[in-house]
């Protein structure tokens, strides 16, 4: 008998056995094609032998040292690193263990930010509806997810929340995408100036929403009026990046595709690839420099943050990166798996929407084409769609509440950067085979 409190009490899942690049083996020999990078964590795939040496090595010399005592080589080195590939003046690094821990810090230091200008007034958040920041109470309260809320929403901080830039629902017909962006964008003002500019500290959005939409990048130039919405108001822009960053939709940081740069940015899942549990808020030096001169001590900690192994195995995986051209390799796979997708499945009567960037893919499946009206929640789409493509052999990662919280279903691809042209295929033949046995063979 288990003693572990699982996921789900209701659902008795294998045990895993091992993994290699892009395949995972349970106990019973059964072997899976890892199409979502578990969580879309897995950048690299199983059983890397550098980022697992430099693992090992670290272990050798010191496993853990606490950082009101200690910094160590690895923080130092992965600081630096990051600092030099990030966009604009992203300066300074703080390790943590996860992306709801990251999303955390970035909103407490955003407070604290403030309260050192003097500027007390400034604690509102703004996010955006179906949105994901994580587990912990200030990122699930930041976050618009939802279904996830709901169980703890008396325990939830007030937050504000705009409109997501989700053009499939959202766009109006005859309406281009630069202007359905900027539409989108202004609704921000809107909120702002409701608030009063001078109770809003931060405006929170992932660059690319990742669990609750399924790979929804921004419309062209939302991104940048909404940087200049920010600024015209004096309010920070924190980006969540941590499914979408660490090169996953092609480029390390995925503002860099928006031409933007955050205040603040959390990243997480690719940074540590599944090697080790590690997580970072990354800032300007402005904001840093303002808590330096100010109190001189940010108001915030884990006993982790900064483990020294952990921080090895996140140096090991962005040198990996950077290194073996492995981004650029991901946005090339990206666009093979969307052309395989769209060759495969983009006809196919419930299939509404293949959308994402890099290897950052989704679609939205829909009851009907024409009108997009979704499955009802009852049938289960995407639950189903999980069972059947791991029956398969494929793991993905399915979402419910698409369209509003409530009803739609997607499915989400992350494979890992390695994945080879035979492996794509592979991929889709399976998904096909699951969406066959759910929606029925295509008619």
């Amino acid at each position: 008998m288990s003693h572990v409190f699982p996921r789900n009490p209701r659902l008795e899942i294998p045990q895993i056995e091992s993994g290699q690049g892009c395949y995972l083996t349970d106990r019973d020999g059964k072997v899976y094609l890892d199409g979502s990078g578990g969580a879309v964590v897995s950048c690299l795939g199983h059983g890397d032998p550098e980022v697992v040496q430099a693992i090992k090595a670290q272990l050798d010399r010191i496993a853990f040292a606490h950082t009101g005592f200690f910094t160590s080589e690895p923080a130092e080195k992965l600081a630096t690193l990051l600092a030099r590939h990030a966009p604009g003046d992203l300066d300074r690094v703080f390790f943590v263990s996860g992306g709801s821990e990251a999303n955390e810090a970035c909103l407490k230091l955003a407070r604290q930010y403030f309260v050192e200008k003097g500027e007390k007034t400034r604690a509102r958040i703004i996010s955006r509806r179906q949105s994901y920041h994580g587990n912990t109470l200030g990122a699930l309260a930041t976050g618009g997810n939802y279904l996830r809320r709901k169980p703890y929403a008396p325990l939830l901080i007030e937050t504000d929340q705009v409109a997501p830039c989700y053009a499939y629902r959202e766009a109006l017909d005859g309406e281009t995408a630069e202007e359905y962006g900027l539409r989108a964008a202004d609704e921000l003002d809107r909120k702002i100036r409701e608030i009063g500019a001078e109770n809003v500290m931060a405006f929170v959005a992932e660059t690319v929403v990742g669990a609750t939409l399924g790979a929804v990048p921004a419309a062209a130039g939302y991104f940048r009026r909404i940087r200049e919405i920010c600024d015209r108001h004096g309010v920070l822009l924190i980006l969540d990046e941590v499914m979408c960053g660490m090169g996953r939709t092609g480029s390390l940081f995925a503002c860099e595709q928006e031409g933007v740069v955050p205040d603040i940015v959390s990243i997480a899942k690719g940074l540590g690839g599944g090697y080790q549990p590690v997580g970072a808020m990354l800032c300007t030096a402005r904001i840093y420099e303002t808590i330096r001169e100010g109190s001189g001590l940010f108001q915030h900690g884990h006993t982790y943050i900064g483990h020294p192994t952990t921080c090895a195995a996140g140096l090991a995986v962005v040198n990996a990166l950077i290194d073996r051209d492995l981004v650029a390799r991901c946005a090339r796979q990206g666009e093979k798996l969307r052309r395989a997708l769209e060759d495969r499945l983009g006809a196919h009567p419930h299939v509404g929407d293949i959308r994402g960037r890099g290897l950052f893919r989704a679609m939205e499946f829909v009851k009907d084409r024409e009108t997009k009206e979704p499955f009802p929640v009852e049938k289960g789409v995407n639950a189903d769609l999980k069972k059947a493509a791991f029956d398969t052999g494929l793991i993905c990662y399915p979402g419910g509440g698409t369209m509003d919280g409530v009803v739609g279903d997607h499915v989400l691809l992350a494979p890992p950067f390695i994945i080879t042209d035979d492996q794509i295929e592979e991929l889709v033949e399976k998904l096909f085979r699951a969406i066959d046995i759910v929606l029925g063979p295509r008619s």
